[in-house]
């Protein structure tokens, strides 16, 4: 289970998502939530809202999602776009999340390196390891 939003975190329909003050912007899905292409869209735009021309690692605690479009899985592999992530972590603690977050490295791809956890500590380990925060 990741940390708590702070009070200015981007609050939108299917997530919640901030830049801790280590530099990984964290994203967390709500509760339940089917995420399609148009929310996957949004939280997009709410991560890339945090530096302009800086690229950063993010965490994505998927724990408590319900399902995912196609287009959803395909638009967040950052493939064929332009993106501020330069890796991603994905937090997988539910059965279903896992096999969401299975489905999505093993058809989608991700330009950027990506592997899942099974909580938020071993995933902020392996971002530092990819050396990639600026």
């Amino acid at each position: 289970m990741m940390l708590s939003p702070p009070a200015d975190a981007i609050n939108i329909k299917d997530f919640v998502t901030w830049m801790g003050n280590d530099g990984i912007c964290r994203t967390k899905v709500k509760k339940g939530a089917d995420i399609d292409l148009v929310s996957a869209i949004e939280n997009t735009k709410a991560v890339d809202s945090f530096y302009i021309g800086k690229h950063y690692p993010i965490i994505i605690d998927s724990s408590d999602i319900h399902s995912m479009s196609r287009e959803a899985r395909k638009h967040f592999s950052t493939n064929g776009r332009v993106t501020s992530i330069n890796s991603m972590a994905i937090v997988v603690s539910s059965p279903i999340s896992k096999v969401i977050g299975n489905f999505f490295l093993g058809l989608n791809k991700p330009e950027v390196p990506a592997r899942l956890f099974n909580n938020e500590k071993e995933a902020l380990v392996w971002l530092k390891e990819q050396n990639l925060i600026e």
